[in-house]
């Protein structure tokens, strides 16, 4: 495992975030991560020790990213990022087609244009400049299962994680010219609140619309799924690796039981799954009356 130099990390007030926050002070890896509130950035440094320093910016918007890029080049005091890792990311449930707007864009936003907003305003301190001579970052862009597989319900996140894959292969390959690697971390299931949070929604404004019933049954599953789902320490395992490995992989995977929930909905028939699922959330259309 080579030594890297400081290290980004988007959205680290818990779950995966703050693993690879953990993870990376114990490897002896000085760490920015980006938190909106001076709470969470007093715990992280509570909890993880001098190596740990917080900056204060939302992925949301770019004036705040461009005031903590600032920040951050000041403390390097003319060293280079040895990456970012782009992990901040929000969930929220719904209905395709009644979904309200401003939730599809805040899941979309978050996930897909904030770390693209990160990628604008931290690239140049990982020399992501053609031309730019000295050490080289990575970034790691963390994205999901949903990232290659849209589940019921979850339409504006799979948006987001399959978006922000596309936007990883074209960045990963654009990036060449500078000598910056891009790499996808695709976790599946994992013991964090994202969903949790997500169920602070409204849900009432789906009752008596046939979506109510089958939603409730897509979140009882989530909340199975989340019990039973990787530790976040094991996700930051592998994005430590990202990082550090001569020879990285394009892509990881870190997926509970993968043969269940990785190889087999890839490589069955699109329609089975779909039957699949239809039967467990309750998806048939109602017997016509005659």
């Amino acid at each position: 495992m080579s030594v890297i130099g400081p290290v980004v990390v988007t959205g680290a007030s818990s779950g995966i975030g703050r693993a690879c926050v953990e993870r990376l002070a114990k490897a002896g890896v000085r760490t920015f991560p980006t938190v909106r509130k001076e709470a969470d950035a007093l715990s992280l440094t509570e909890a993880f020790g001098a190596l740990v320093e917080p900056v204060l910016a939302d992925v949301t918007d770019a004036a705040s990213l461009a005031r903590a890029a600032a920040e951050i080049e000041a403390r390097l005091a003319g060293s280079r990022l040895g990456g970012l890792v782009n992990n901040a990311g929000v969930a929220l449930p719904g209905p395709a087609l009644s979904q309200p707007l401003d939730e599809i864009q805040r899941v979309i936003d978050t996930n897909l244009v904030g770390a693209m907003r990160a990628v604008q305003a931290f690239g140049p301190l990982l020399g992501a400049v053609p031309g730019a001579a000295g050490p080289k970052g990575r970034i790691v862009n963390i994205t999901s299962v949903s990232g290659k597989f849209g589940y019921p319900f979850t339409a504006a996140y799979a948006a987001s994680k399959h978006g922000l894959e596309g936007y990883s292969e074209s960045l990963r390959r654009e990036l060449m010219l500078t000598g910056v690697d891009v790499i996808v971390v695709g976790p599946g299931a994992v013991k964090t609140p994202i969903w949790d949070k997500g169920a602070a929604v409204d849900r009432s404004r789906y009752e008596g619309t046939g979506w109510a019933a089958p939603l409730a049954r897509l979140e009882e599953s989530l909340a199975a799924m989340d019990e039973e789902g990787l530790e976040a320490s094991v996700v930051a395992d592998v994005v430590l690796e990202a990082l550090t490995a001569a020879r990285p992989k394009p892509r990881y995977a870190p997926v509970p039981q993968p043969l269940v929930n990785w190889w087999l909905p890839r490589l069955l028939p699109k329609r089975l799954i779909d039957r699949v699922i239809a039967d467990r959330l309750g998806l048939r259309p109602a017997a016509a009356s005659g």
